[in-house]
């Protein structure tokens, strides 16, 4: 770990805590302003709808001018952003605050690269590391974005306000903290142009089973995490209980980040996400228990380390699927899956949660923990293959 990795880290973990700040508010500001019920994470869906619209722009702004620049634009878009919200919920008003939620996703897809600008800042023999390790930095948002939240929504009349205004606060310590991490070089990192098309990178087992493994094992996270305030605050807990849980579920998210690229280099990339998979099923099952404070807490802990070892290694599995070249384009591609997958389940999420209950959101959650493990079989037994036929 350089000066530079430290930095990014504490970078990760600033964008974290104004992620799970937006999860822990959003939906309940959102549930009190909201025409209809079923309507309340319409505010967390703009978040990863804005993030899925920025992937293009995100990818120009990063090959024209660099990591750090790119970076620096996204983190001025989520201060503005931040105060746009404080405004909606001073005025009450559900649509401006849908409208600032998207405006933010520019920020979501902007820093959702801090992990590949990660393996760039470290040897290639420690970029699984690298990767883990600045992650890990998530830990400062398990912290800092549940208990900020708590302690700023009644710093004004209007619940909430304040937690937004912190936000606004949390984006300009990134600001200057991002000014002092040093980038490789832009042409050192372009010196070739071209690559191979997208299209043609896109038919590559590994490439498809990153995408797959990173959207739907990003996409279970969240569908389960924005129903969570909204499941708890029908189940009558309060909000403190409600910040604990999910402080503990972001803490599995990125405390595995110590050990999860270590884990990657002695057993190998699929073994540790099929521990993430079964994690994941484990999850769904404690919250199909019940719903007593433990079971949340345990479920959605279990919940984060599954995540955490799935988009891990499929972000490590993704490194070997693209050249330098190619880069800005593979990873705009498979940040666009991330966040297209996230639109739909955080709709799904709110829809389902208020309509159908939190017994059937887990039990639909099943599918596409299905999918991710048939995606995982798959190139196991491409590989395989692929090794017998060299021998």
């Amino acid at each position: 770990m350089n000066r530079n990795l430290w930095l990014l880290a504490i970078c990760q973990g600033l964008f974290l805590t104004n992620n799970v700040t937006f999860i822990a508010i959003n939906g309940l500001v959102g549930l009190s302003l909201a025409p209809r019920g079923w309507m309340a994470t319409l505010p967390v869906m703009g978040y990863v709808v804005g993030g899925a619209l920025a992937t293009g722009l995100v990818a120009r702004t990063q090959k024209r001018w660099g990591r750090r620049r790119s970076f620096q634009i996204g983190i001025a878009v989520a201060f503005g952003s931040a105060l746009l919200c404080a405004q909606a919920a001073v005025w009450q008003n559900f649509w401006l605050l849908c409208a600032a939620t998207v405006v933010a996703g520019y920020y979501n897809a902007n820093a959702s690269l801090y992990r590949f600008a990660a393996a760039e800042l470290a040897q290639p023999e420690w970029r699984e590391k690298a990767v883990s390790l600045v992650m890990a930095g998530g830990l400062l948002g398990a912290v800092a974005g549940p208990n900020l939240a708590a302690v700023t929504r009644h710093w004004f009349a209007v619940p909430f306000a304040g937690a937004y205004l912190a936000l606004a606060a949390v984006a300009l310590l990134s600001l200057a903290l991002m000014q002092f991490i040093e980038f490789p070089p832009l042409a050192a990192r372009s010196a070739a142009q071209g690559g191979r098309p997208l299209a043609v990178l896109a038919r590559q087992p590994v490439f498809i089973v990153a995408a797959v493994a990173g959207a739907l094992g990003f996409g279970v996270m969240n569908l389960l995490m924005a129903a969570t305030p909204i499941a708890m605050q029908v189940c009558s807990l309060p909000f403190e209980d409600v910040a604990l849980v999910l402080e503990w579920h972001v803490i599995g998210m990125f405390a595995p980040g110590f050990f999860t690229g270590h884990l990657i280099r002695r057993f190998g990339v699929l073994p540790v996400m099929g521990v993430g998979l079964a994690l994941n099923l484990g999850c769904i099952g404690v919250a199909l228990s019940g719903v007593d404070l433990h079971q949340f807490v345990i479920a959605l802990f279990m919940l984060g380390v599954g995540w955490n070892f799935l988009f891990t290694g499929s972000t490590t599995l993704s490194l070997s699927a693209y050249t330098p070249e190619e880069r800005d384009r593979a990873q705009g591609a498979l940040n666009f899956c991330i966040f297209a997958t996230l639109a739909l389940s955080s709709f799904a999420s709110g829809v389902l949660v208020t309509t159908q209950g939190w017994r059937l959101l887990n039990l639909g959650s099943l599918v596409p923990v299905v999918l991710t493990g048939a995606a995982l079989l798959w190139l196991a037994r491409h590989r395989r293959s692929a090794a017998a036929a060299v021998a």
